[in-house]
């Protein structure tokens, strides 16, 4: 269309939500800029970027002048109006409400409990010059690992994916926050061969998506191991 303008979204992509939104635009080919937000130099701070977002938090999706926050409104939005495959975000009404179940229960259980475990381990790490309590670390670790047993008992059960025969939106935020302790050198699905193998399955849905998302994230591990 004359005069659009193109899709922008800007990120971090340490951030497991902006990485979802990444994947997703890259897996899909979908025609985007991507506006770099480096959250550890405080550039979600700048009043630019707080007139997009005055939560200053990433992802921020501009399209043609409609601004979107939240990862899980973005890639629906995406899903919705980009003509992405039917399997991303069905437009059945039991298929769809089953994305939504497992997004609504996303933010308040895998996102934070893996999120706490690479918080510990790596950024207060760091910050604070020595490694976490333990006594609080391994009552992360047990929140986490309750949250994985959910994960594979009331959604993935025996199914290839979270929600079915194919790859949805489901899975694309979850495989995202699942890797985050990673950042830590801590492969929190090693024990857990069901949930593994759905991950093998996602990877191999996305390929080079997947592994350009979370380059960032393996120098980050990388990083932490040579400081062993």
């Amino acid at each position: 269309m004359a005069g659009r303008k193109a899709l922008e979204i800007y990120v971090d992509l340490l951030s497991q939500p902006c990485r979802a939104v990444h994947i997703f635009l890259n897996h899909n080919k979908i025609p985007h800029k991507v506006k770099m937000v480096a959250l550890r130099k405080g550039e979600h701070k700048t009043p630019e970027f707080t007139s997009f977002n005055p939560m200053q938090k990433v992802p921020v999706m501009v399209d043609n002048g409609f601004v979107l926050t939240e990862s899980d409104a973005i890639l629906k939005y995406l899903a919705t109006n980009y003509n992405a495959p039917e399997h991303w975000y069905p437009t059945l009404p039991e298929k769809r409400a089953r994305v939504d179940e497992y997004t609504a229960w996303h933010h308040t259980n895998t996102r934070p409990f893996a999120a706490k475990v690479f918080i510990m381990e790596v950024l207060l790490a760091r910050m604070n010059g020595q490694p976490p309590d333990p006594e609080k670390l391994q009552r992360a670790l047990g929140q986490m690992n309750e949250m994985l047993d959910k994960l594979e008992d009331m959604f993935l059960k025996r199914k290839p994916f979270l929600c079915g025969d194919d790859i949805t939106l489901a899975d694309l935020l979850a495989i995202c926050e699942i890797m985050q302790p990673l950042g830590g050198d801590r492969d929190i699905l090693k024990e857990r061969p069901k949930l593994l193998a759905w991950k093998s399955r996602v990877q191999s849905v996305l390929k080079d998506s997947f592994d350009e998302a979370h380059g960032v994230l393996y120098r980050v591990r990388d990083n932490f191991r040579a400081k062993l």
